[in-house]
């Protein structure tokens, strides 16, 4: 009996990958949420409850871009030039983002203004981001000889977009949850109201993409029991 090496990395990844979504997904969404909390006292109980263990979440992600880089690196020559300039735009809203959430600790009335505008503008745009890059990997790149030989913005698809609209659900959803386990009285009450309407919002965006997977790979229609990949939405009608 061998090793399947390749086969234990892209576990290792895809582990190290779900880790990061459920454990970086839920203070991010707590940052999604901080424009709608009800005082700058609330924003306060929302930022300590992820205090200690916002920074430890996001070596989930490390794991898996080292991973993929050291396992599979034909595989990373060809993704990380089709996805560039939203893995840039991620981490530098991850950078803002934690400098945000140090400074806003320290400042006055006015900067702790900005600082948690920046807070919230940072889990935005680093969720946006994510959100662009799944949709891009799931949606595919285009190769030559095993090289990227697409565009720059070919990840910017309407298809992308719905899948970032879901993961900002998602993570809002990752979000009151953690809210609701961690805080009391009207915080709570008003967590459990966010985490109602995320779950719809998330039930509803993953039946559409689900559904738009179908168009974007008719591989899957096939799956799917759509005949030979040509997928008519008329079949799904009663």
């Amino acid at each position: 009996m061998t090793l399947d090496l390749p086969l234990i990395w892209a576990g290792i990844i895809a582990v190290a990958v779900l880790m990061y979504v459920l454990l970086d997904g839920f203070d991010l969404g707590v940052g999604l949420l901080f424009p709608f909390a009800g005082s700058s006292q609330d924003r306060d109980v929302m930022m300590d409850s992820v205090a200690p263990v916002w920074d430890g979440n996001e070596t989930w992600l490390v794991l898996g871009g080292g991973g993929l880089f050291a396992a599979f690196p034909f595989a990373y020559a060809a993704i990380m030039p089709a996805l560039y300039i939203p893995i840039l735009i991620m981490l530098l809203a991850l950078i803002l983002r934690g400098v945000a959430f140090e400074f806003r600790l320290r400042g006055r009335r006015r900067g702790k203004r900005f600082w948690t505008a920046a807070f919230a503008g940072g889990s935005f745009l680093a969720t946006i981001a994510q959100g662009f890059v799944l949709g891009g990997f799931i949606q595919g790149v285009t190769l030559e000889d095993g090289r990227f030989a697409g565009g720059p913005l070919d990840w910017l698809t309407p298809y992308t977009l719905l899948v970032t609209l879901g993961l900002l659900a998602g993570y809002a959803l990752l979000g009151a949850t953690w809210l609701i386990w961690k805080t009391a009285d009207e915080l709570h009450g008003r967590a459990r109201r966010w985490a109602w309407i995320t779950a719809a919002a998330t039930a509803i965006l993953l039946a559409a993409v689900s559904l738009a997977t179908l168009f974007v790979h008719p591989r899957i229609a096939t799956r799917w029991g759509f005949g030979d990949g040509s997928f008519d939405f008329e079949r799904l009608l009663p």
